[in-house]
């Protein structure tokens, strides 16, 4: 005989433990994709994803797996969120504490299913209730691919086709995930509006928003202009950004290019990161602010907040968009910028330039504030042309004040798509015919996957000069602190906060640091 599980009274059914943050997992990269394959937990215990080579497609996927439900309780589901829907207020619910609304929640479930005498056994309640918090706090289908910790974006390109994400491991993988019509996409553009504070329809029909938890959003809302249907792309916000250190192990950079970046940031040295769309910039500033001295005074500023900085004097400012009709209550990055240098920095970050704002963060350079900032350009003479031209249109002159580019770059090493820090470009000089004269200490060699440095640096020649230091001791200075990252690194101290201490404790006590290292 089968045994049948009794429908029981709904009233005494325990509250069912969901955990939206499970233990991220040890990933490592393998250099045959075919051996990929892996599973963990994204919202346990219901949902998670398994990545493997699937051979009928010679392609590594990423398949998110959720409880299945019957035909009769995807019915009930259906009911009791139309009900939810009518009664409660999402605006309000997701402000709430986490705990506080898995626990609403479920009270508004018995008091429905009692209401609409809806009876199913505790583990269809159990599935039943996942799905009703994965739609109402977080953000349906889609919830599971932003809970991954190792997800950095999630594109979306229309009606019946399956959502990509850029996985911080195994890069650019096909999921199992997509929207089969077209009013349930809409639907949940409209969601990643409302989330935003954003408005967006048929008149106007491109979003451009941040997430709660300062994760970014494109979306296109209408087929006039994606003809798939709605499109909708998020970079995730990273909560605990990339340590030098971890860099330095995935093989992005070097220890010697980390030691030479600190003592630029030190002294106070003007920098721009460069390269194409998700090459890596903002990982790379994120990474090198951990050597801005811990009494220094920064401000940032960003069109949409990816800044994590670890450190109490920081003023992070974001812009703003327009609030009503002929562009009321815009703040845009010109107004912040030229706002900063009003908060008396000693160090101001900006996101991204590219457009008027640079003049204003070059003046700012020319003034003595150290800034570091990225721009989307390949090289070294792109971005001296940007910078002369239209609508940025510097002179050559000021152009000067700019000390060092480091070029960031995306590049296939052994079959595996990676991150490189490409290489580091001081400025000497740039001429009235806005021809810069450049030197390259650092480079990455892509024919043995290398890093390559010389010993002549025009920028420690400029610090000799500026801080009255011998150019000898900068250099020695430079060794001493490629060692300490070479250790760290082989010791694997990649912890947002150790390394971040190990930082504050060289500038307060550097004897005793190099002793606790064992560096001469």
């Amino acid at each position: 005989m089968i045994a049948v599980e009794k429908r029981g009274d709904v009233r005494s059914y325990p509250i069912t433990e969901i955990n939206f943050s499970p233990r991220i997992p040890p990933l490592k990269k393998l250099p045959d994709k075919t051996k990929i394959n892996v599973r963990y937990a994204l919202i346990s215990p219901f949902a998670f994803v398994h990545i493997h080579w699937d051979p009928k497609i010679s392609e590594v996927i990423y398949e998110i797996e959720e409880p299945l439900l019957t035909r009769e309780e995807e019915s009930q589901k259906n009911e009791l969120k139309i009900a939810m829907e009518n009664m409660i207020n999402v605006r309000n619910i997701v402000e709430k504490e986490e705990e506080a609304l898995l626990e609403y929640i479920d009270r508004m479930m018995k008091i429905l299913m009692m209401e609409l005498g809806i009876e199913t056994p505790y583990e269809s309640y159990r599935k039943i209730y996942y799905y009703l918090c994965r739609d109402f706090i977080g953000f349906n289908e889609v919830d599971p691919l932003l809970r991954d910790y190792f997800v950095e974006d999630i594109e979306c390109n229309g009606v019946e086709t399956p959502i990509y994400i850029v996985h911080r491991v195994y890069r650019s993988i096909k999921t199992n995930v997509k929207f089969k019509e077209l009013d349930k996409l809409s639907s949940f553009v409209e969601k990643l509006a409302q989330r935003t504070e954003k408005y967006v329809s048929y008149s106007s029909p491109i979003l451009d928003g941040s997430l709660p938890d300062g994760s970014r959003v494109n979306a296109t809302y209408t087929k006039d202009i994606t003809s798939r249907g709605p499109t909708f792309t998020i970079r995730k916000f990273t909560k605990t950004p990339w340590t030098p250190p971890q860099l330095v192990s995935f093989n992005t950079l070097s220890p010697e290019m980390v030691a030479y970046l600190w003592l630029l940031i030190e002294y106070k040295m003007n920098i721009l990161l460069i390269g194409g769309t998700s090459s890596g910039k903002t990982s790379m500033l994120n990474a090198i602010s951990f050597f801005i001295p811990p009494e220094a005074r920064v401000v940032s500023i960003e069109d949409t907040r990816e800044l994590n900085l670890p450190r109490e004097n920081w003023l992070p400012s974001v812009a703003r968009t327009s609030t009503g009709i002929g562009g009321v209550g815009e703040i845009d990055l010109f107004t912040l910028l030229r706002n900063s240098f009003r908060q008396n920095p000693d160090y101001v970050i900006v996101g991204e330039v590219r457009g008027k704002e640079a003049s204003v963060l070059f003046q700012g350079m020319a003034s003595g504030h150290a800034s570091i900032s990225t721009m989307h350009a390949d090289s070294v003479d792109t971005v001296i042309k940007r910078l002369e031209t239209p609508p940025i249109e510097l002179s050559p002159s000021l152009l000067n004040v700019l000390d060092c580019v480091c070029t960031m770059t995306h590049a296939i090493v052994k079959k595996q798509e990676t991150r490189k820090l490409k290489e580091i470009v001081e400025i000497v000089n740039v001429n009235e015919d806005g021809v810069a004269l450049t030197n390259t200490p650092f480079f990455w060699n892509p024919s043995d996957d290398s890093f390559y440095f010389k010993k002549n640096s025009k920028i420690f020649e400029k610090i000799s000069k500026r801080s009255g230091l011998k150019l000898e001791d900068i250099e020695l200075e430079f060794r001493r602190r490629s060692q300490i990252i070479h250790i760290i690194h082989q010791k694997k101290i990649f912890g947002f906060r150790e390394f971040h201490d190990i930082i504050n404790e060289y500038y307060k006590k550097p004897e005793e640091t190099l002793r606790k290292f064992g560096i001469q």
